[in-house]
Formats: C-alpha cells, sequence, structure tokens
C-alpha cells in the first residue's frame, strides 16, 4: 500500500484528524493511529499536526501506509462475492479520471455504522491493481443512484473545488407525501445533528440562522397523484440527510423514510410494493478542467419504484 492523499470534503470539514484516521482505517488499533500522528507520518498540507487538530475544507491529508501486521487478522472484512458482483454490475461510466456508479439502495458507500465494507471498500477490492480511487462525495445507505469515484487525486480536488463552487448539478428523485400545491420551490435552511438522537445520527432545521449549515434546495413537482407526489429535487448543497429534514419540515416527508417519515403511512405504503425510501440520485452534470470534458452521469429510476408509481396511479 503507498502514501495516499486525501482532500477533506463538506462532510468531513471540522472532525479531529484522531477520528477521522480512526474511520479512515477501519477496525486499526488506536495506539497504532496515535503512533503515526506522534512520528509526523500523517501531516496536513504538508505540516505535522496534533491529534486534536481539527480538519477543515480543502485541506490535503497525507495518509501513510499502514502495515498489514498491525490490523489483527480476525478484523480484517472483505466484500462478499455477490456485493462485488453488485458493484461490478453497477458501474455505469468510467474514463481515465472518474468513475460513475448506480449504487444500489441498502449498501452504504463506506464502512462504518455497523458495516464493515461498503461501496469504495468493495470497489477497491474489486479493482486492486487501481492506484488511486476515492468518493468524491456520499449519499445515504438508503438512498440510489449516482455515486462519483475520483481515480487521482487532481480529479478529487477539482470536484471538491467545483462543488464548492455550484458548478456541479446534481439532481434528485423523491416521492413524497400528499399533494404538492406550491409549484417550484427553492429552499434555504439551516440544519444541526441532534443531540444523542435515540437512532443514530440525526438532524433538524433550526429557527436561529446563526445556528447550523446552511442548506440549500430547490424542489419542483414532476406527477401530482391522488396521495403522493413525485418531486425532482436539485441541491446547491451537501449537508447530511438536507432532501430528507427539509421535505419532512415541509410537511411533505419522504415515502419509506424511516427516520424523517410519517410511519404509519410508511407501514401503509408497503401495500403498493414500497419496502425501501423512494429517493433516489438520477443526475450529476460537471466539466471537469482536468480532461475539458462535460459529464453528465444518469442512473434511470430502479424498476421498483417505477412498479410503486404505477400502482399508486391506479387509485
Amino acid at each position: 500500500m503507498a502514501v495516499q492523499y486525501h482532500t477533506v470534503s463538506e462532510h468531513e470539514a471540522g472532525q479531529r484528524i484522531d477520528n477521522f484516521l480512526l474511520r479512515y482505517f477501519k477496525n486499526v488499533p488506536k495506539s497504532v493511529i496515535y503512533r503515526i500522528i506522534r512520528k509526523g507520518e500523517v501531516r496536513v498540507d504538508k505540516g505535522r499536526i496534533k491529534p486534536e487538530h481539527k480538519l477543515a475544507l480543502g485541506e490535503v491529508v497525507r495518509i501513510p501506509p499502514v502495515k498489514q501486521d498491525e490490523v489483527p487478522e480476525d478484523t480484517k472484512s472483505l466484500a462478499s462475492h455477490s456485493l462485488l458482483q453488485q458493484i461490478e454490475r453497477a458501474v455505469i461510466f468510467e474514463d481515465e479520471q472518474i468513475i460513475g456508479i448506480n449504487k444500489p439502495a441498502g449498501i452504504p458507500v463506506h464502512s462504518g455504522s455497523g458495516h464493515d465494507v461498503g461501496l469504495i471498500e468493495g470497489f477497491r477490492q474489486l479493482r486492486p491493481n487501481l492506484p488511486y480511487v476515492e468518493l468524491v462525495h456520499r449519499i445515504d445507505r438508503d438512498t440510489s443512484g449516482v455515486v462519483a469515484l475520483a481515480k487521482s487525486r487532481e480529479a478529487l480536488t477539482q470536484l471538491h473545488a467545483l462543488m464548492r463552487e455550484g458548478e456541479v448539478d446534481k439532481r434528485y428523485q423523491a416521492l413524497v407525501s400528499g399533494q404538492w400545491k406550491d409549484g417550484v420551490q427553492h429552499i434555504t435552511t439551516n440544519l444541526m445533528r441532534e443531540q444523542n438522537a435515540a437512532k443514530g445520527h440525526k438532524m433538524r432545521v433550526m429557527d436561529n440562522d446563526d445556528e447550523g449549515q446552511e442548506a440549500e434546495s430547490i424542489f419542483t413537482p414532476k406527477r401530482i397523484m391522488t396521495n403522493a407526489t413525485l418531486m425532482d429535487v436539485k441541491i446547491l448543497t451537501g449537508r447530511m440527510h438536507q432532501i430528507r429534514v427539509q421535505l419532512a419540515h415541509l410537511d411533505h416527508p419522504i415515502l419509506g423514510d424511516d427516520r424523517y417519515g410519517d410511519f404509519a403511512l410508511n407501514r401503509e405504503m408497503k401495500a403498493f410494493g414500497l419496502k425501501r425510501m423512494f429517493l433516489h440520485a438520477n443526475h450529476m452534470e460537471f466539466v471537469l478542467r482536468l480532461t475539458g470534458r462535460r459529464y453528465r452521469l444518469e442512473a434511470p429510476l430502479p424498476a421498483e419504484l417505477h412498479q410503486v408509481l404505477r400502482e399508486l396511479q391506479k387509485l
């Protein structure tokens, strides 16, 4: 394993470097993490740091290789054959810089939170000869659709810059409860993580504009049915659970959402074949200066979600 260089994303900014490395090196003992920091093997923007250093957006972290004999044998996780097959079938685009994946619902983009292997770990196992591959961004485990991977540090850095500058067009399809009556809505709210949430990470809308992080989305109704509306969602920021929290705040929660949704309605929706959250990342478009190419990654709505729409239209 060679030295890796990782550019801090919007989602990672604010983390302590020791916590970041504990997530990056799944199952590596804490003693190893603190040793490589203490010895100066880990650097941020080429400088030595302490374990309590908080990462800032755009900083570049030098991550040294960790010897395999430093990881306990019984904790090394490998993707199953079926997961590797799913990932291989999910590749929708690849060139010398970018890989596009149509991630199935239920697969996390990376390990953690009770999952030993995620999309990125599985992809690295599938392509062990790739010298570099990193997640460009993240989507929730239960969300399906477009995920971009970078095959070079330069591509990753440029894409993160494009995202900060609002030059990446990211769109989702969401089926929400009720009939949407207000046309196109450009929504800006401040979101903050709830403390002591009963079930993992949970975000909430803040009334005070000085608290939390700004989240901005554009919601456009595409198909209004008897008791549900299919929405096109363009996100202008990339906050955790942004679409889910904002739609719930607008009293149109995403159908099938087991964290922010209407639980009684979710149970009713199972009769129409909805067994997952109806949120799908269908479009990602950008121009990469490195290649001068316009990338348009598209992922069609999965068949099981199409079937739900057909059943609802019968009402």
